[in-house]
């Protein structure tokens, strides 16, 4: 599984198209956001500056796993990948696990740069509050890891990239990424893993300590799609 886990990961730093869409994409997104806002702060008084901060780096995280895993995996389906591991010693939750764990190390770029820009621009946090914020986004990102291999075994390879850009884009509408959610929408959000992942703004703001609620939700969700993920290989498995 290590093997497989490090073969991933550089497979995926290769790509350009990853470092163009999930590096350089956010970065750019968030400068233009606090260009935007002109310094001032979003609702709930949060700086824009540590909001966006916040938010791109999650939208470069997100895209990293969710595009990544699903349509890899739907590749390595189509071309017979998958059915030729099945045939290997390596156990179908080691398969799962070791692509869950592969694409959350890669969204460490994505995260890193935007925070980078955030610091030049005027983010002042402590060493603690950066290091905890980063680990929080980090682990979160595993959340969407984990979708991103149920989608890669739910969709047909044609169809993936379609439907995972839809949920992608929809859970990023509506969970806080391009604007705060506001009250009367918060009831639905909390079902959008996105709207909990951007929760760990807060953790910004002085005298706010890291959502534990936001980190709870976060977790169940990472039980269900891991729960998912791994039904439906096992479903493929028959079929194959």
């Amino acid at each position: 599984m290590t093997t497989l886990i490090r073969l991933e990961i550089l497979r995926t730093l290769r790509n350009k198209r990853y470092l163009m869409f999930t590096i350089l994409y956010p970065a750019l997104l968030y400068v233009f956001f606090i260009s935007a806002y002109s310094g001032g702060n979003v609702a709930g008084g949060i700086p824009a500056k540590s909001y966006f901060m916040v938010s791109m780096a999650t939208f470069g995280a997100v895209g990293a796993v969710l595009t990544g895993s699903a349509q890899r995996i739907s590749l390595e389906r189509k071309n017979g990948w998958t059915r030729q591991l099945r045939l290997t010693a390596l156990p179908g939750r080691a398969y799962t696990v070791g692509k869950i764990a592969s694409c959350a190390v890669t969204t460490l770029p994505a995260i890193l740069v935007v925070f980078a820009i955030g610091a030049i621009e005027g983010v002042s946090l402590s060493a603690a509050q950066w290091l905890g914020l980063g680990l929080a986004l980090w682990l979160g990102s595993f959340v969407f890891a984990a979708l991103g291999v149920a989608l890669g075994y739910a969709a047909q390879p044609d169809a993936v990239q379609p439907m995972v850009m839809i949920v992608y884009m929809l859970m990023a509408l509506f969970g806080g990424t391009w604007f705060p959610v506001d009250d009367s929408l918060k009831a639905f959000a909390r079902f959008n893993p996105v709207y909990e992942y951007n929760r760990l703004a807060t953790f910004v703001q002085p005298g706010h300590a890291l959502d534990t609620a936001a980190v709870a939700f976060l977790a169940g969700f990472l039980a269900l799609f891991v729960a998912a993920a791994a039904h439906l290989y096992r479903k493929d498995a028959r079929r194959a």
